[in-house]
């Protein structure tokens, strides 16, 4: 059984629609969505479809966020809308500031100026956990089958060049593989091994659907082994607290 990725062709849309109703338009003779599929699709063209974009000049910016803006050398506007949608803020280089945003390290909370009229930011999807189930259970009710669902963006990892992916939310499958308490090749007991499954579809998912002007903000993962589910995920399921993280730690730690 070998896992396959296609990459599905989506016209390019801005600010507001279906997104149910979109995805399936464009699969319509394309490909044909199976049981076991996982649906893999853009944060960004999921945050489209909710018209989460920011126009940067109607931002007001607050005492805050000055200076945030004066510390990371940040426009004080984009400052504003990072430090709105950030959980918490950790620091930051010239012009990036290093923030949580639904459990999720990354620069400048996630917002994006790509793929967007210029002057605008697009934000991470609102509710991302609530849209991908609303997504399964759609497919599920009109097509009868059952499928994962991964919102994917890309993320930069700790000292690595480029970006590889990162699932914002998922519904329908198991996101991680507790390995734990199984036995490696020489028969030693793994004690801390968990396979974060949902994270490597969204980064081959990523790898097909492209960064540039490919067009294709949702591709179907096929054969993948991955295990369905229908109870609700949780938020909490792929992060880890930033207090056993050993990255986050580590950059803290003062010795």
């Amino acid at each position: 059984m070998s896992l396959e990725v296609i990459p599905v062709r989506i016209e390019k849309r801005q600010g507001g629609f279906d997104l149910y109703q979109d995805i399936m338009n464009s699969l319509d003779g394309a490909v044909r969505l199976e049981d076991g599929d996982v649906l893999a699709i853009s944060s960004k063209y999921t945050a489209n479809s909710q018209n989460r974009i920011v126009d940067i000049e109607k931002v007001k910016s607050s005492e805050k966020s000055q200076a945030i803006s004066e510390r990371f050398q940040l426009d004080a506007k984009t400052a504003e809308i990072v430090l709105r949608e950030s959980d918490k803020i950790f620091g930051g280089v010239a012009g990036f500031v290093l923030t949580s945003s639904d459990n999720i390290l990354a620069p400048n909370a996630g917002i994006d100026k790509s793929n967007v009229r210029k002057g605008s930011v697009i934000l991470y999807p609102d509710l991302p956990y609530l849209m991908a189930e609303q997504l399964r259970r759609k497919i599920f009710l009109n097509l009868g089958i059952h499928v994962g669902v991964i919102i994917v963006d890309s993320r930069l990892m700790p000292a690595r060049i480029g970006t590889t992916g990162v699932a914002i939310a998922c519904a329908g499958l198991e996101p991680v593989h507790d390995m734990r308490g199984q036995k490696d090749l020489d028969g030693n007991p793994l004690k801390v091994t968990l396979k974060a499954t949902a994270d490597n579809l969204a980064t081959i998912a990523n790898h097909k659907m492209g960064e540039g002007s490919e067009s294709t903000p949702v591709a179907v993962i096929k054969k993948s082994g991955v295990k369905l589910t229908d109870r609700k995920i949780r938020t909490d399921e792929m992060a880890i607290s930033y207090d056993q993280c050993v990255y986050v730690r580590g950059f803290q730690s003062k010795n």
